[in-house]
């Protein structure tokens, strides 16, 4: 299957195809339980986590095909490498501080 950008010019699916799975793999693992965990119920339960993989699916599909621009690939150098791994931790960091907080409360 050879997925195209904006422009037409054909992108490498592989990388998206992973990002897609392991937003399917994080949603579905992790949050029936920690809707079960906050306190929802019912069709909420596989919805929520099924509405955020939408999501996950859809931002990975903009950033890795629709904007994609395979002509300018190139080494990126190892500072900028640092720095993007050093601020992915943070952010991570963060967002298992938050998603923590529910179960800090009770």
């Amino acid at each position: 299957m050879r997925l195209r950008n904006r422009d037409g010019t054909a992108v490498d699916a592989v990388p998206f195809f992973v990002v897609a799975a392991m937003a399917a793999l994080v949603c579905f693992s992790v949050g029936p339980i920690y809707a079960l965990a906050v306190g929802l119920e019912g069709p909420a339960v596989f919805g929520l986590p099924g509405v955020a993989c939408l999501a996950a699916v859809g931002v990975a599909y903009h950033r890795l095909v629709y904007t994609a621009r395979p002509e300018i690939r190139g080494e990126i150098p190892p500072e900028q490498r640092i720095r993007g791994l050093f601020y992915a931790a943070i952010v991570g960091t963060a967002v298992l501080g938050a998603l923590s907080l529910p179960f800090l409360v009770r």
